[in-house]
């Protein structure tokens, strides 16, 4: 009676926990980093390309012919085209060894459009750097160099699909240079991220008027009606407030401050939209209504469920207003 051998067990794949210590350890990661990342000789690995590959079975080929021909000529061309693939290895490796790598603040953006992510490389060595490649894991390839002390800024454009905070992510450095024959290549993460603002909803509803009701706009003059007095400038307010008379007879900058009513101020508010609209399409038809009240510079306030913003003008005021949308929920 013949029996049936042991049933072959499937490979258990790497524990999860495993395989981000091995990644740490080999490849030097450490999760996001504020930067600036040096990239030491541990965090730079270097391996044959598939042209090296070829590159060295075709002299070992050459090898061995001269070997069994004894063709002294046949030695003197191989062992001179080894030693230029090993001196390939070093500068290949040093083109990319000791570059230090920063990322400078991405510009918000708006749901459906492209982020974009700056790095800024420098190389404090006296040797250019040339035919380096930056590939992020979303986005496309960018190939830079960066002189002798001094530093390059790479673009990198991502695609920004929905609202919230995109991250940069690892970006692999990577380079071919001089001849193609090994690929040096390093791991960086930093801690860069990009705010995605909701995509603002088309066609756009007509503006709540101030008190709550519905109209074609808000009324310019909500909150702006008696001329309170001035202050001095900050950043965010609006030229049109800039008491420019005053800077002329030498006072400094200057904004004018008016005061109106609390009512007449403008209310975008989360709970009086349409039950029908689901959270995103809230998000979309209030993002497009502070556009909206901003290009028409009225006195804006927004409610959300656990967040209520009071009623002000201008781009900090904007960018306030349009930051809390975005990151609604997270």
């Amino acid at each position: 009676m013949s029996g049936a051998g042991p049933a072959a067990r499937p490979t258990a794949p790497m524990p999860s926990a495993l395989r981000r210590g091995l990644d740490s350890w080999l490849f030097q990661l450490r999760g996001p980093q504020p930067g600036p990342i040096v990239l030491g000789h541990r965090k730079v690995f270097i391996l044959p390309s598939s042209h090296g590959v070829i590159y060295f079975l075709v002299l070992m080929v050459m090898l061995a012919g001269s070997i069994n021909y004894t063709l002294s000529l046949g030695f003197v061309l191989t062992f001179l085209l080894i030693g230029l693939g090993l001196n390939a290895i070093l500068y290949t490796f040093r083109n990319l060894a000791s570059l230090r790598v920063s990322a400078l603040h991405p510009q918000p953006v708006f749901a459906g459009e492209t982020a974009q992510f700056r790095l800024r490389v420098e190389n404090p060595t006296r040797v250019d750097r040339v035919g380096i490649e930056a590939i992020p894991k979303l986005g496309d390839t960018v190939t830079f160099g960066v002189p002798m002390n001094d530093e390059s800024s790479v673009a990198l454009r991502m695609p920004a699909l929905r609202r919230g905070r995109l991250l940069l992510g690892r970006v692999t450095l990577q380079t071919r240079f001089p001849l193609g024959l090994f690929r040096a290549w390093s791991y960086v993460e930093l801690d860069a991220t990009c705010t995605v603002y909701p995509q603002p909803e088309t066609p756009a509803q007509p503006l709540p008027l101030p008190g709550g009701e519905r109209g074609e706009g808000a009324a310019s003059s909500s909150g702006n009606e008696d001329f309170s007095g001035l202050r001095a400038y900050q950043a965010g307010d609006s030229t049109r407030r800039i008491a420019w008379k005053a800077d002329a007879r030498g006072s400094g900058l200057l904004s004018k401050v008016f005061t109106g009513r609390a009512d007449n101020h403008l209310w975008l508010d989360w709970h009086t939209l349409p039950a029908s609209l689901d959270v995103e399409q809230r998000l979309s038809r209030l993002t497009r209504w502070v556009l909206e009240a901003d290009e028409q510079e009225a006195a804006y306030g927004l409610r959300l469920p656990n967040e209520t913003i009071d009623p002000d003008t201008g781009p900090g005021h904007r960018a306030h207003c349009l930051r809390a949308l975005a990151l609604h929920g997270a």
